[in-house]
């Protein structure tokens, strides 16, 4: 085990649904690595019996503050209560997919620092699936989110400045960009909170490197529970055209009216 770093005024807020091993990788991950966070909580969707009996092990072995919903009522819901349980000035989300990788301890020590030196930035990014496609260099591997909607830059792409992947957010974020949107879908929740940040002026830091700071791992034993549509995930040259065309149109529209 490394030597322990104390992250006062930080809370770790996991969202958990019927992944209780993720979830104990996720916590033994962090503990193993040296995090002592100010408070953890995990908000649980509704999760099978089986993985509740899971977690109120853990919680003994790793004292943290467990908020429970007798049924499921989706992503929205459970990062909303979750959110609402945190009482330290800022929020380390992540879900229990994923995993810490040596260099974050690191990176998150700055980006601490960075928030509490720079009120206007609402949030920092340590992963994505691309590079945001307009970047302005800060320091330490992170820079500084652009968004221009009139640029061509990243066409679409440059809508994607929020994220439900592991971040560093202020806790007062719902009060700034509103509640995360309930009774839709997982990707519909975030999408719409994509659009508030933006219409808000939310700001954000991103770390370049995004792959180098996470794992995220979908066991055959434990999947991934967000489910998406053939329209989403085929491709084919067809459908990925008007998928880009689509979401070009939407975004824009959405965006502006």
């Amino acid at each position: 085990m490394s030597s322990s770093y104390y992250f006062k005024g930080i809370t770790l807020l996991i969202t958990h649904y019927n992944r209780s091993k993720s979830l104990e990788r996720l916590l033994r991950s962090f503990k193993d690595q040296g995090y002592q966070f100010e408070d953890i909580v995990v908000s649980d969707d509704g999760s099978k019996i089986e993985h509740m009996s899971c977690l109120l092990s853990l919680q003994k072995e790793f004292e943290f503050n467990l908020v429970t919903t007798p049924e499921n009522k989706g992503l929205g819901n459970n990062i909303n209560k979750g959110q609402e349980a945190v009482k330290t000035p800022y929020t380390l989300y992540v879900q229990e997919d994923f995993v810490p990788k040596a260099l974050f301890l690191e990176k998150l020590k700055f980006s601490h620092e960075f928030m509490e030196a720079h009120s206007e930035f609402d949030m920092v990014r340590y992963y994505a699936y691309f590079k945001y496609p307009s970047l302005k260099p800060f320091r330490n591997g992170f820079s500084e989110m652009v968004f221009n909607w009139w640029s061509v830059t990243g066409t679409y792409r440059k809508f994607y400045y929020y994220s439900d992947h592991p971040h560093l957010r202020r806790s007062n974020f719902l009060d700034k960009f509103g509640r995360y949107a309930e009774g839709v879908k997982g990707d519909v929740t975030e999408y719409r909170m994509m659009m508030s940040f933006l219409k808000n002026k939310g700001k954000a830091l991103f770390y370049e490197d995004y792959n180098d700071l996470f794992d995220q791992v979908n066991s055959s034993s434990e999947p991934s529970t967000m489910k998406r549509n053939f329209w989403r995930e085929s491709n084919s040259w067809a459908i990925s055209a008007l998928r880009h065309l689509y979401r070009h149109l939407r975004f824009n529209y959405d965006y502006h009216f």
